[in-house]
């Protein structure tokens, strides 16, 4: 499915295209758009998302294949991708980012939740790399890469609650301890591991 300026529903204003809704193909999405892309709801594809800028949505980003932006890719939930997500700019979700293959951002990635690559593959940010909870990967991490500027300690810092695989080739780990996040059941507030909150999420998608 092509993803252009043709596509209906999509609007232009304020100097990006704007959709209103959810996105969703069975098919590879190429968005073949000049600006960002913002969508109201979430994008998924059974295959690749291909983007010509950058993406951002409020909901999640998933894809049965890759994802990949000359650009941004942003969520407001989770990005998940059974390949690499890659982006030129900065990777960034509320959530989790999850890939099956490896994660490459030509800037920064920050994830509310924890990031993981797969099995056999590692974790590269020409910036720096924040995880809420924690990280892992099956091969090496690389944090503050850039060519583009002098870089500082925090441009090349790799924070998480604790680094659970994978070997920092490149950058400063900082390790902060076990994540917790307040949840309300019944009216009452209780507080569990970001691990224990991103299962149940997991959970929840999954059954949706």
């Amino acid at each position: 499915m092509i993803l252009d300026k043709n596509y209906k529903g999509l609007e232009f204003k304020n100097g990006r295209y704007f959709y209103d809704g959810n996105i969703e193909t069975t098919e590879n999405l190429e968005i073949k758009l000049d600006n960002l892309l913002e969508v109201a709801g979430y994008i998924k594809a059974s295959w690749s998302i291909e983007a010509s800028g950058s993406i951002e949505a409020s909901g999640y980003i998933e894809a049965g294949g890759s994802i990949k932006a000359s650009g941004s890719i942003e969520a407001g939930w989770s990005i998940k991708a059974s390949g690499s997500i890659e982006a030129s700019g900065s990777i960034e979700a509320s959530g989790y980012i999850e890939a099956g293959g490896s994660i490459i951002a030509g800037e920064s990635i920050e994830a509310g939740e924890s990031i993981e690559a797969g099995e056999s593959y590692g974790i590269s940010a020409a910036l720096y790399i924040t995880a809420q909870d924690t990280i892992s990967c099956g091969l090496k991490i690389f944090a503050g890469i850039c060519t583009w500027k002098n870089t500082e300690d925090s441009d090349k810092t790799i924070t998480c609650s604790k680094l659970l695989s994978g070997t920092v080739e490149y950058g400063i780990l900082k390790e902060t301890g076990e994540a917790k996040k307040k949840i309300t059941i019944d009216g009452k507030e209780i507080e569990i591991s970001l691990e224990s909150f991103d299962a149940l999420k997991r959970s929840l998608e999954e059954g949706r």
